[in-house]
């Protein structure tokens, strides 16, 4: 699994490629990362928690309760395909580390 600062090397030599690196798409990649961070926090409670747990209501009742984190993890990925498009970044354009050797 790639790092947080690979990605974001990652994604920022993609805007360079374009001409693309200005501060307007370089703060969307901030907020990609964060997104990314955010994903990867769900998807350990996830893990942790399972997809739902027990947990006590106000009047004192035990019941089981869907983990928000699956939502949440949802949410975040959707922001960061969202972002992707609007840098448009896609695997059609991509250029990948091979062909900067050429």
């Amino acid at each position: 699994m790639a790092s947080a600062k690979k990605i974001k090397e990652s994604l920022i030599k993609q805007l360079e490629d374009k001409s693309a690196n200005v501060e307007h798409f370089l703060g969307l990649i901030d907020d990609y990362i964060w997104y990314f961070n955010q994903e990867k926090l769900m998807q350990k409670d996830v893990k942790k928690r399972g997809y739902t747990y027990e947990t006590i209501s106000a009047s004192g009742k035990e019941y089981e309760k869907d983990n928000p984190s699956v939502k949440n993890a949802v949410l975040y990925n959707k922001q960061k395909l969202a972002i992707l498009k609007e840098l448009e970044l896609t695997t059609e354009n991509v250029v990948s580390d091979d062909e900067d050797e050429l």
